[in-house]
């Protein structure tokens, strides 16, 4: 199988680190124009260094700005009016008891997690369509289908992006646009090392406290294993290729087996 966006542009949100570096990472070895978008420019060069290392010959672009905000997206819209392929990948997530999650908090992981990908949907859809082709992807979660105990609030962002991409994909229909989400399973990134420390004794060697969270707190994963960022990455570059024409409106699972059901 072989896979080719030479001519393709992409922006990857939240890929200055982790999974949405993974992503970016992906779809340029694919022959994709990705822009990579973080923050502040300080966070975005930096993540371009490593990136362009591990692939010289992909074409990369900066596109700093915080898209949980209005201001921060359009930042990002104005320096990147047009894109073909769209991963909105930026989330936050962490523990907390459900009776201490607070009105203020709910609000954040709503905006950042689901309310970014909405105005970058509304931003880029509408051009898609009127081309026939493009590509949009939500980056879920297993969170969004078996609702974690210890982060209810993150959990409900998730299942939120899987109504969000259904209706734009119902929006797109007969268009030449796919829009698709990933429910992506336990996965090994610095802030899931830090949030497994958060659940198992800190004093554990990583490999070991990796076994523990995933047998106390994941026991149902078949993989038995936290997922590496590439894994998902290979899922969502297929996704935004031609190969991939007659999959939309879908919640597409890398979860390692994670989610206990035939369908998702």
């Amino acid at each position: 199988m072989r896979i080719d966006l030479a001519g393709k542009t992409a922006l990857v949100t939240g890929s200055t680190q982790g999974i949405g570096a993974a992503i970016a990472t992906g779809l340029a070895r694919a022959g994709a124009r990705v822009a990579v978008n973080g923050r502040t420019a300080e966070s975005v060069n930096a993540a371009l260094e490593r990136q362009r290392s591990e692939v010289p010959d992909g074409e990369f672009l900066a596109a700093p700005g915080d898209v949980a905000s209005e201001d921060g997206t359009g930042q990002v819209v104005d320096g990147l009016p047009q894109v073909d392929i769209l991963v909105n990948n930026l989330g936050i997530f962490g523990a907390r008891p459900p009776l201490e999650i607070g009105d203020e908090e709910w609000r954040r992981y709503f905006e950042v997690n689901v309310l970014s990908a909405i105005r970058l949907t509304r931003a880029y859809l509408g051009g898609m369509t009127e081309r026939s082709w493009g590509r949009i992807q939500y980056i879920a979660s297993d969170s969004a289908v078996v609702i974690p105990a210890e982060m209810i609030h993150y959990g409900m962002s998730k299942t939120s992006l899987l109504a969000v991409s259904r209706g734009f994909a119902k929006a797109a229909a007969g268009s030449g646009v796919t829009v698709n989400s990933v429910l992506a399973g336990p996965t090994h990134t610095g802030g899931v090392e830090d949030f497994v420390y958060e659940l198992v004794d800190s004093s554990l060697p990583w490999e070991e406290a990796q076994r523990a969270f995933m047998r106390e707190h994941r026991p149902q994963s078949l993989l038995q294993r936290l997922i590496e960022p590439e894994e998902i990455a290979h899922m969502v570059v297929y996704l935004s290729s031609p190969l991939a024409s007659a999959t939309t409106g879908a919640a597409v699972r890398v979860d390692g087996g994670y989610i206990d059901s035939i369908l998702p």
